[in-house]
Parts: structure tokens; sequence; C-alpha cells
């Protein structure tokens, strides 16, 4: 079994889905953001800003700022009802229409009479964007919390923003329990940024696709066929009877991770292939890899999940 970021058609494209301007608390704007993506060869950008009212509920349309060889999408992160920290939701929904609903939310503060964050959730997925849990570390997500989150097609594993800002940039723990439970979920990299700080350029999705569209883009996204990275390239993770197959670009550590405490690390010097045996994972009805090189850069598959 190959996951389908490698045995579908195509090529990687490389892009950030989480991205702020100054039509909501970024500092640059939309122009000069996507100029500094496309410079850095990113071959497309979803431009997130805050979906509240004290910037206009901004979905930012990027079409016009499209250029051969770089595309947009567009997205925003949308915000309504409370956690169970009482602070406001940050979830992300790249590909949104134009014309979607604004919430009553007209600040970053949980309000009476607003949607909840499962409910905004869900009308996002219905309007047809891809839909992902936000830096679950930084928002201080609880188990259940991230469980109401029903239309959540992914999580981010890692948020550079949250990383310069704060350290708190992870998100394995959360999506590991939910995956956990039997959900089926995608990891995705992002930067968050604002510009304001090192924000930016430090986490990617690797999404297969035929083509460089919206489209095409979105429904890979949707369909889980990409990778995320900080910098390491995944060329190829196989599921077989015995063991996992993964083959990358040079590397230090290849770790195969599981259900609970099920991983197994293989480590080395210039690693472009391991083979890791099942034993460990006989009870774990899903699979993940992680590669980490010499400078501790990151990239992570998306989960396997295993036929019952």
């Amino acid at each position: 079994m190959q996951l389908s970021a490698f045995s579908r058609p195509g090529r990687f494209w490389r892009g950030n889905l989480h991205t702020h301007s100054t039509r909501s608390d970024g500092v640059l704007p939309p122009e000069e953001v996507c100029r500094r993506y496309r410079a850095e060869g990113y071959d497309f950008l979803a431009l997130t800003d805050h979906f509240v009212g004290r910037f206009g509920y901004p979905i930012t349309d990027t079409t016009a700022l499209r250029a051969p060889g770089f595309t947009t999408l567009l997205g925003a992160e949308l915000h309504s009802g409370a956690m169970a920290n009482g602070e406001l939701w940050h979830i992300l929904a790249v590909g949104l229409p134009p014309g979607f609903a604004p919430s009553n939310s007209p600040d970053f503060a949980p309000v009476p009479d607003q949607e909840s964050g499962a409910q905004i959730a869900a009308r996002a997925r219905a309007a047809g964007a891809f839909v992902a849990i936000a830096h679950p570390q930084w928002s201080g997500l609880t188990l259940e919390d991230a469980r109401s989150i029903e239309a959540a097609h992914a999580v981010e594993i890692y948020n550079h923003g949250c990383a310069t800002g704060c350290d708190r940039p992870d998100g394995t723990a959360i999506a590991d329990l939910l995956l956990g439970e039997g959900r089926a979920l995608s990891l995705i990299a992002t930067d968050d940024a604002h510009f304001s700080e090192p924000d930016h350029f430090g986490g990617w999705v690797m999404v297969k696709a035929p083509e460089n569209t919206p489209e095409a883009l979105l429904a890979a996204l949707k369909d889980g066929a990409f990778y995320s990275s900080q910098g390491p390239e995944l060329r190829d993770v196989r599921l077989h009877d015995t063991h996992v197959e993964v083959a990358c670009s040079a590397v230090a550590t290849v770790i195969l991770q599981g259900r609970g405490t099920a991983a197994v690390a293989h480590h080395g010097h210039s690693l472009t292939r391991a083979e890791i045996p099942l034993t460990r994972f006989a009870n774990s009805p899903w699979l993940r890899v992680t590669v980490i090189d010499a400078a501790s850069r990151r990239a992570w598959s998306n989960p396997i999940h295993r036929p019952a």
C-alpha cells in the first residue's frame, strides 16, 4: 500500500496554507506577501486573514496576483464560539467562496449568540473549504475541544509562527489522540505568517496534483495527497505486510509512529531509505512517518489507515 501523495499522477507543488496580510493583522499588503512567497520558490499561497468584524470579515481576493507558475487559494481564519479555556476558536478554511456568510464575531473574544467552532467549521466545509484545526498547542486545546470539530480535514502538526513567537508550534499530541479514536485526518505544516517577526518560510505542504490550479490543489488537499515539511523531502512511503518502507532526502532519523506508545526510530548518517518493522504496531490502526535531518528540520507523512 502506497500513500496517495506518492502513487497518484502529477507532481509536487509547494505551498503555504496559513498567511496574514494588512487585510487583518499582518504587516504587509497582499501584493507584497504574494510577491515574497513567489520569490522564495513557492508554487501557491493561501491568504487566510482573520474573519472577524474588526477587519470587515475579509476573504482576501488574491486572484489578480496569480501568475504563470504561481497560484493562490482563497480562504480565511475563522473565529466563532469559545473553547474550553474561554477563548475564541481559530479554524483554518482554505478554498472558501468569496460570498461565505460572516459569523457574529465582531472581534477576538466570544460573544453571546454566535456559532460554535464546530458549527462554523461545518459551514465552511459544506461551502467547499479544506478545514483544519489551527495551532492546537498555542490555542490550549483540550481533546474535547478538538473532538468537537467533526468537519476538520486536518490538524496543524506544525505552526512556524507559533514556534518563533511563543515556542508552542506543536499539534502532534492532539492529532495522534484523534487518530487513535478513528478520525480520518491529515496533517499540515504552515507558517501562520504575519511578517512582524521571523514567522515565514518555515513550514509548508507539498501537494501532489496534476496541475498548479486552485481546483486541482484543493482536491488533492481534501484527498490527503500531500506531505508536510520544514525542509526534508519525502519521496515514498509504502506499507508492506511486515514493514513500512520510506524513501527521502538525506536525513539523520526516520521514525514510524502509531497509537499509544508505538514508535520505532531508525538513526544513521545521510539516510535516504529505511525499512521499519511492524512488530510494535500490531494493535495500531494507523501509522505515520516523521523524518528529521541533521539540522533538526522535520517532514511528516499523512497517516496510513490500516485495513481492519
